[in-house]
């Protein structure tokens, strides 16, 4: 295997060294790309002098050498990429001992083009524990159990109950499936859940196939400070950013020949239910009575989705 690691960099100086160096341990690592995104810090200085002293270790920037955000960063890296699979690692996270473990194997079938693992958390300072034990825990980000590759995709979306959820650092893709169904692979003019929309895509036109579940393959590392793209979110209600995001999900399936109609429907009901979510009071409730009595299935959709929930009551 010649894996090509994809790494984003902003404002990362106290972890990406961290997070290279848990890559190196890998024979199958074939390169670390590391594209540094304007950060702040003292990041960029840190990646020359990851690059120097490893041949591995290869840095880029934008062109403009602006900041684009980790969207545009991962693109930027997927064309620099060399390698025949293609693996994720944020630069404030890190790869564990076992990361490729189940792919060694499972690539081994070329019908294989994508491999799912779990993660773990790894919480940088009390305060960060503090700030985000309720969003994280110490749980597993992982699906609950094996599945077959026909039934992720539908998962993703929420439609198979109990399913989880994978992470983009947990997974690996072989590049060549990349290269001719994902393009971009990362659509940037979402401001938040970029990767969310990508998983979406990924797991609708690739077979991907479960690694390892029940324990971590890589850890999310959390601190005070967490950024994953350039946009501030706090510019960004995460309720409003869900309608967008389902908005995105929804259009590309309308364009789809031969989506499936039960999936598209369901797509259609989740983004109807995050609008009805963020509607002004009065809207949002003359909505509900107009779904309750002419689409019931929409409603009740939403109502059982948490996100909705929330933002509703």
């Amino acid at each position: 295997m010649k894996i090509s690691v994809i790494t984003p960099v902003y404002n990362a100086e106290k972890y990406i060294t961290q997070a290279v160096e848990s890559a190196l341990q890998f024979d199958e690592v074939f390169e670390i790309i590391l594209v540094e995104d304007q950060s702040p810090d003292n990041a960029l200085k840190i990646c020359e002098n990851l690059a120097k002293k490893h041949e591995r270790v290869k840095l880029f920037q934008h062109p403009d050498k602006g900041n684009h955000g980790a969207g545009a960063s991962r693109n930027l890296a997927l064309e620099k990429a060399s390698g025949d699979f293609i693996a994720f690692l944020d630069a404030d996270d890190y790869y564990l001992p076992n990361r490729f473990d189940a792919e060694k194997k499972l690539f081994k079938n070329p019908v294989v083009e994508g491999v799912y693992g779990a993660i773990g958390v790894h919480y940088y300072s009390e305060k960060a524990k503090e700030q985000n034990y309720k969003i994280f825990g110490d749980r597993l980000t992982t699906v609950y159990k094996k599945h077959s590759p026909k039934d992720v995709f539908r998962g993703q979306l929420g439609m198979n109950g109990s399913f989880g959820l994978f992470s983009i650092d947990g997974l690996t893709i072989r590049k060549s499936a990349l290269d001719k169904k994902l393009s971009p692979m990362m659509k940037t003019h979402l401001r938040l859940h970029q990767d969310t929309e990508f998983l979406f895509r990924l797991s609708y036109y690739l077979d991907l196939y479960p690694g390892i579940l029940d324990e971590a393959v890589a850890n999310r590392g959390v601190h005070e400070n967490n950024r994953i793209t350039k946009v501030d979110s706090g510019k960004v209600k995460p309720s409003i950013s869900k309608v967008l995001l389902w908005k995105e999900v929804k259009n590309w399936a309308e364009k789809e020949e031969n989506f499936p109609n039960d999936i598209l429907l369901h797509i259609q009901r989740m983004h109807r239910s995050f609008k009805i979510a963020n509607a002004p009071f009065l809207k949002k409730w003359g909505m509900i009575s107009k779904y309750l009595v002419i689409d019931y299935r929409s409603i009740r959709s939403g109502l059982y989705n948490i996100n909705f929930r929330g933002d509703l009551f």
